[in-house]
C-alpha cells in the first residue's frame, strides 16, 4: 500500500464519518421532491412523470427497452438518434427491470436515487481528504442545494456519472490506480464528458511518475519506499481509464459506417458540437435586444464570471491537480459546446470541485450560521426546482 492508501484505510467507520453528509443530502433532496409534488399537484401534473418520463429519460428508457437504432427525423432535416446516449444507465435500467418487478423507467429512477447518494458520499470523501470532514459535509450539502439539484433525482445520467467521477478521483487521490481507471472507464460509458475523468487519471499518473523519478534521482538518494508493482498498477489504471468513452465512440462509428469520428456526426444531428463558446456568446448577446431579456443576459454573464472566479480560487488554493483538470474540462465542455443552452446548468452538475472553495468557507462558519445558510438556500432550490420542472425544464 502507498502512504496515501495507508492513511485512507486507517480511517475507521467510513460510513459513520459520511453519515452527516448523507443524511443532510437526503433531507435536502426530500425537501426538493416534496416541493415538486405539491407544485405539480397544484398544476394537475404528475411529479413522478416529470422525474421519469420526459426529455432524456424517455430516450434512455427506449434504449433499455429496444436497444439502439431509434431515431427521429425533424422537418428541418436534423436527425435525433438514440446513439447519442451512452449505454451504462440503460444497461442498469434493463438489469433492474429484469431482476425486479420495476419497469425500465422505474428502474432508471431507482438507479438515479441510489447514484445520487453515492455521488454525495464521493464528494464528501474527496472534500474530506483535501480539507477535512467538516468541509466534506458542506461540499455534499452544497451539491444538493444547487439551483438545478432536482436533476439529481431524475432518471437522468448526471447522478450516476458524478458518483463514478467522484469515486474515481478519490481513488486517484489515495493512490488506488486500478480502481481509479476502472471507475473512469465506467464514467466514460455514462456520458461523453467521461473523458474528463480519464484525463484526470492520466495527468495524476504522469505527475506521480515524474515525482518518483525526481525523488529517486535527487542527490543520488533513493526515493521513498513504494509498494511492489505500484508502477504497473499506475499504467494499468491509465490504460483502463479511457476505454469506456473511446470504446463506445468507436462502436458508434463502426455502426454508422462513418469511422472513428462517427459519434461526432451523431451529435451534430442534435446540433451539439464544440465551437469554443461562440454559439453561447451569441445566445447571451441576443438577450440584450430588449429590456426584460437583458436582465437574463446580465444573469448569464454573472453566472459565467462566477464559474471562472471559482476555478481561479481552486487554483489559488492549490487543489490537487486531478481535481483541477477534471473540473476544468467539465466546465469548458459545458460552456463551449453549441448544445441547447437551457441544458448548460445541469451539464455543470458534475463539476463539483468548483464547490470546494465555498465548502471550505462554509466550514469555517459557526454551525448555527452555516446551517441557516444551507437551509435557506435549500428552500430556494426546492422552490426553483419545482417551478423549473413544471415549466420548460431540462431538455
Amino acid at each position: 500500500m502507498t502512504d496515501l492508501e495507508t492513511r485512507a484505510a486507517g480511517r475507521p467507520g467510513a460510513l459513520c464519518r459520511a453519515a452527516p453528509a448523507l443524511l443532510g443530502y437526503a433531507a435536502v433532496r426530500a425537501l426538493g421532491l416534496l416541493a415538486l409534488a405539491l407544485w405539480s399537484a397544484a398544476r394537475d401534473k404528475s411529479a413522478y412523470t416529470l422525474l421519469t418520463a420526459r426529455w432524456d429519460s424517455l430516450w434512455y428508457t427506449r434504449v433499455a427497452e429496444l436497444g439502439y437504432g431509434y431515431e427521429v427525423r425533424l422537418p428541418d432535416g436534423d436527425v435525433h438518434s438514440n446513439l447519442a446516449f451512452f449505454p451504462l444507465l440503460p444497461w442498469l435500467e434493463r438489469l433492474g427491470a429484469a431482476l425486479t418487478p420495476l419497469s425500465h423507467a422505474d428502474a432508471g429512477y431507482a438507479v438515479s436515487l441510489l447514484a445520487s447518494l453515492a455521488a454525495a458520499w464521493g464528494i464528501f470523501a474527496v472534500a474530506e481528504h483535501v480539507y477535512g470532514r467538516r468541509a466534506g459535509v458542506c461540499a455534499a450539502l452544497l451539491w444538493a442545494v444547487l439551483p438545478v439539484g432536482i436533476v439529481q433525482s431524475m432518471a437522468y445520467s448526471e447522478s450516476l456519472f458524478t458518483a463514478l467521477a467522484a469515486w474515481s478521483l478519490y481513488a486517484v487521490l489515495t493512490g488506488r490506480w486500478v480502481t481509479a481507471g476502472a471507475l473512469a472507464a465506467l464514467a466514460g460509458l455514462t456520458r461523453p464528458v467521461g473523458l474528463a475523468v480519464a484525463a484526470a487519471v492520466w495527468v495524476a499518473a504522469i505527475a506521480a511518475f515524474v515525482r518518483s523519478r525526481s525523488d529517486a534521482g535527487a542527490d543520488g538518494a533513493r526515493g521513498p519506499a513504494r509498494a511492489p508493482g505500484d508502477g504497473a498498477r499506475r499504467v494499468l489504471g491509465m490504460l483502463l481509464a479511457p476505454l469506456g468513452a473511446a470504446g463506445y465512440a468507436l462502436w458508434v462509428g463502426h455502426r454508422t459506417g462513418k469511422g472513428p469520428l462517427g459519434y461526432l456526426d451523431v451529435q451534430a444531428g442534435w446540433r451539439n458540437g464544440f465551437d469554443g463558446g461562440v454559439a453561447f456568446a451569441r445566445f447571451i448577446a441576443g438577450r440584450f435586444t430588449s429590456f426584460p431579456s437583458a436582465l437574463a443576459g446580465v444573469g448569464l454573464i454573472a453566472g459565467v464570471a462566477l464559474l471562472v472566479w471559482l476555478y481561479v480560487v481552486c487554483v489559488r488554493q492549490r487543489q490537487p491537480l486531478p481535481l483541477l483538470v477534471y473540473a476544468g474540462i467539465v466546465t469548458a465542455l459545458a460552456l463551449c459546446t453549441s448544445s441547447y443552452f437551457g441544458s448548460k446548468p445541469r451539464l455543470l452538475l458534475p463539476a463539483f470541485p468548483l464547490l470546494l472553495p465555498l465548502a471550505l468557507a462554509l466550514a469555517r462558519m459557526r454551525t448555527s450560521r452555516s446551517a441557516l445558510v444551507v437551509g435557506g438556500v435549500a428552500v430556494a432550490s426546492a422552490v426553483y426546482g419545482a417551478f423549473w420542472l413544471n415549466g420548460s425544464g431540462p431538455p
